[in-house]
């Protein structure tokens, strides 16, 4: 395997997807950032070789509902110890008929519908960065990335569609059927509670962030079908957890040979130039 020291890989496991036993060595690194505590331990470790940090989102025992999840401790945390990439993991609903149950989304872009959530590390608080952070947000997750994803789903024979859009609600309830239409009026193809803000803060961090989403049922606005409820997506999840593991496990060593400098150099160069420091 050819040498890129520079390449880590940060894993933060959605419902489901946070089994630690997919890292060999694993050493737990319990953490404290400038603001607050991850979700749970950092799991350091190798996959195939690859050093990689595994981080549950909702904790390991989920606990932690998405509005509470500390997307701002869980991206400074990951980026602190050293991560160029995060592959990430979703359970979401489908809007759109051809997206079924058990397919995989490699989403494109986002509609933020989240009301209570931290979006930037630049908040004013007297231990954060100086300095307004105004991050482009036209590209929001690393299309590199998600190109590899793609190519190793299909390889895989993984029904995978390619891009899609996730609008993210603040939950914990689920949509009602009026806002589930509207959603798909509005070009929505799935829908969840966790994109937003960790892909926006990645994006601030100057991270190559992607995000493997599962859809586990048609939230309710398809007629004729059950509405969403839990035991129904646990176990849809529970299902296709190997899926979406099948393609990390394949997709880690393959990105580690990669050469990624100008894809890590033009993202943290979009990170430092978005912010605006004070005048002096």
């Amino acid at each position: 395997m050819a040498s890129n020291c520079n390449v880590k890989i940060g894993i933060i496991g959605g419902s489901g997807l946070d089994d630690p036993d997919i890292l060999e060595g694993r050493t737990e690194q319990y953490v404290v950032t400038p603001f607050g505590k991850p979700s749970d331990a950092l799991i350091l470790g190798k996959i195939k070789n690859v050093d990689c940090v595994l981080l549950a989102r909702h904790g390991r025992q989920h606990t932690i509902m998405p509005t509470n999840v500390n997307y701002q401790a869980n991206i400074w945390a990951l980026k602190e110890e050293g991560c160029t990439h995060l592959l990430v993991t979703t359970a979401c609903g489908s809007l759109r008929e051809d997206i079924q149950p058990g397919d995989i989304v490699l989403i494109d872009q986002f509609i933020d519908r989240t009301t209570k959530r931290a979006e930037t590390f630049y908040d004013g608080q007297p231990t954060s960065p100086t300095g307004v952070c105004h991050i482009p947000m036209a590209e929001p997750f690393c299309s590199k990335t998600r190109k590899v994803l793609l190519e190793i789903a299909q390889g895989l024979g993984v029904k995978c569609h390619p891009r899609g859009t996730m609008v993210t609600i603040e939950g914990p309830r689920f949509s009602s059927r009026a806002e589930s239409l509207m959603f798909r009026q509005w070009g929505a193809d799935v829908i969840n509670m966790t994109t937003v803000p960790e892909v926006v803060l990645a994006k601030e961090a100057g991270l190559c962030y992607a995000s493997i989403a599962m859809a586990t049922d048609y939230d309710c606005w398809k007629e004729h079908e059950e509405a969403v409820c839990v035991d129904n997506v646990l176990k849809t999840m529970k299902e296709n957890a190997n899926k979406a593991s099948s393609i990390l496990l394949t997709a880690i060593p393959q990105i580690y040979q990669m050469d990624w400098e100008s894809t890590i150099n033009a993202h943290k160069l979009m990170s430092q130039s978005s912010v605006m420091l004070p005048k002096h």
